[in-house]
């Protein structure tokens, strides 16, 4: 009879550990996630004081930081249009410089669209009609590094678990 009281107490025991782990499982579940909210928060906070400090430091944060030889306005302005915009015909190229520097001929952007195709600076993709023009993959990391933000960083990281992860 002692032995069933005790078997019985114990079968109690174990149901209440049971009910334990899966309460304290519940409860952690949304510390967890805020932490992940809170790691997510300090990356986007290290790379806008890491974007503060290049404006300090140099005076202005543009892919020259990166790409140190351009050597003239228009090629500086074509690279800051592709930044701002991949995937651009020379046309819509042109009408972008004109608008950050007041004046742009076709016949010099497309120049100097050679001049950074053949640096590696941007690449250009064949079109239907016409060639489409982007930074190159390479200068576009550097400049992520530069900055001190993943490329990727604004994709959701939700695949298996991984969720907490940087992409670093």
């Amino acid at each position: 009879m002692v032995q069933d009281d005790l078997q019985k107490e114990i079968r109690e025991l174990r149901s209440q550990i049971d009910a334990l782990r899966t309460a304290l499982t519940d409860v952690t579940r949304p510390y967890a996630e805020l932490m992940r909210y809170v790691d997510r928060l300090q990356d986007a906070s290290r790379g806008y004081f890491r974007i503060l400090g290049l404006y300090t430091k140099y005076g202005t944060v543009s892919p020259d930081l990166v790409i140190p030889g351009l050597k003239d306005d228009i090629s500086r302005h074509i690279v800051v249009a592709l930044f701002d915009r991949p995937d651009r015909n020379i046309s819509q190229i042109t009408e972008a410089v004109k608008g950050k520097r007041g004046t742009a001929s076709r016949r010099i952007v497309r120049e100097r669209l050679d001049d950074l195709e053949r640096q590696g600076i941007v690449v250009a993709t064949p079109g239907s009609r016409t060639r489409m023009f982007r930074v190159a993959e390479a200068v576009a990391e550097k400049w992520s590094q530069v900055l001190g933000v993943s490329k990727y960083r604004d994709q959701p990281h939700e695949e298996s678990g991984k969720e907490g992860e940087r992409n670093e």
